[in-house]
């Protein structure tokens, strides 16, 4: 290890409470989404951080995205910093919004509290703790290495956890990750401090609707209930879908195991009388179902495609409207995000993967990740390849009750991350 790389180890182990309070900062401001909260708030916050180190903050709202509104803009900052000589730009990326808080809480879920060196809080794993470790990397790396060549960009961004199209999605749009202008992007998501996810499996959402005739609940027979042929189409996925996905699988080195096969989840379910209100004392009225809707979330692999994932779906529709009487259907696709995968080779791989055996003394294990997250619009949109999922946590805790994120995770990722941009903006070596 050079000496530049020990000096930034150093620094970096110097800024623990520094790093703990960033985090605890950033939980404490509840960027819940749905329906969006406080994005401009945490986005001030960061770009107010930044400017202490010589940034420059630009506030972005995406607007006539998904979800913006007067009550809920849809605000991103991007803070970006030149080196004293031209070169390559370095982008962390990381996601603002945080998921519902859910039961069974045993922490304050904004509250932060750090208990055992571990940090509590809904998104403190996903993945605020990987933003403060980005930022606290790349303070110590302008600390001990003023003059490098090129530019450090650090982004929040909105909206990751309902698809990204307020956030990533909307700025690759307007040529923020155009490789003229960024060559090399880190998402800290929490895949782990000694792994590196190259990519992630394929999404495809879609509602079905099955439809029938409503009459009296008494006299069932002079109507047609669309629940009941719902019920045909789950047993058709049951009985044919489901075992079809699990013999298939993947060359992907997706973590865990059992998404290394094709998978579907019936998201939602939704027939007939809609719910009572929760202070309702009133009986449901007699009625067979017209209508039944279901929402279902498919992953998918890199050996399949987008339209063979429909086309099977679609296929299991039409035997049904073939062979059951009554039988009718309606099939809406609502989003869809091919799988993505950047290349072993690629320079930031390499640079990451050098920089986590010098600072952990261990290879690195290759992962792509069960669900989409933002490299998706990278990738797609923006066109630059040269993009992985880099950061501290551990992705089960995502979504969990009791969320956390560990110090010393957050501390060796950091370094990683200040070893990377040592050797891409410094031409620092980080194996010795």
């Amino acid at each position: 290890m050079s000496d530049l790389q020990a000096r930034l180890a150093t620094r970096i182990e110097s800024k623990r409470d520094d790093l703990i309070q960033l985090t605890q900062d950033l939980i404490r401001i509840p960027t819940l989404n749905p329906p969006g909260e406080n994005y401009r708030e945490i986005c001030t916050f960061l770009g107010e951080r930044m400017a202490r180190s010589g940034f420059e903050m630009e506030m972005v709202r995406a607007e006539g995205s998904p979800g913006d509104s007067t009550k809920y803009p849809r605000w991103n900052v991007v803070c970006r910093r030149e080196g004293a000589h031209a070169g390559e730009c370095v982008h962390f990326n990381s996601h603002i919004d945080v998921v519902e808080v859910g039961a069974g809480w045993t922490f304050d879920p904004f509250g932060g509290e750090l208990k055992d060196g571990k940090i509590y809080g809904r998104g403190a794993c996903d993945m605020k703790g990987g933003l403060a470790a980005s930022i606290i990397a790349a303070e110590a790396f302008i600390e001990e290495c003023p003059d490098y060549a090129g530019a450090i960009e650090i982004s929040g961004t909105a909206d990751e956890e309902s698809g990204g199209y307020g956030g990533v999605a909307y700025l690759a749009e307007k040529g923020f990750f155009d490789p003229k202008r960024v060559q090399h992007v880190i998402i800290p998501e929490p895949l782990g401090v000694d792994q590196i996810c190259l990519g992630h499996r394929g999404g495809w959402w879609a509602e079905i609707e099955t439809f029938g005739e409503i009459a009296h609940g008494c006299m069932p027979f002079l109507g047609d209930c669309a629940v009941r042929h719902m019920g045909a189409v789950l047993d058709k996925f049951e009985d044919t879908l489901y075992p079809a996905m699990a013999a298939r699988h993947t060359e992907m080195p997706v973590i865990p195991e059992g998404a290394r096969q094709s998978t579907m989840n019936i998201n939602s379910i939704h027939g007939g009388q809609n719910e009572q209100a929760e202070d309702s004392t009133a009986l449901p009225s007699h009625c067979v179902p017209d209508s039944c809707r279901i929402v279902i979330d498919r992953r998918y692999l890199a050996e399949e495609n987008h339209e063979g994932v429909k086309g099977e779906v679609k296929d299991l529709l039409e035997e049904l409207r073939v062979t059951r009487p009554n039988f009718e259907y309606a099939m809406r696709e609502l989003n869809h995000v091919a799988p993505s995968m950047t290349d072993k080779e690629a320079p930031v791989v390499q640079t990451v993967a050098d920089a986590i055996e010098a600072v952990m003394g261990k290879k690195v294990r290759y992962v792509a990740s069960p669900g989409t997250y933002d490299q998706k619009h990278i990738d797609r949109i923006g066109k630059l390849k040269n993009c992985i999922a880099y950061g501290p946590g551990i992705l089960e805790l995502a979504h969990k009750p009791d969320e956390y994120v560990g110090v010393d995770d957050m501390i060796d990722s950091a370094k990683v991350m200040a070893h990377s941009l040592a050797q891409l903006l410094a031409g620092e070596s980080a194996v010795a």
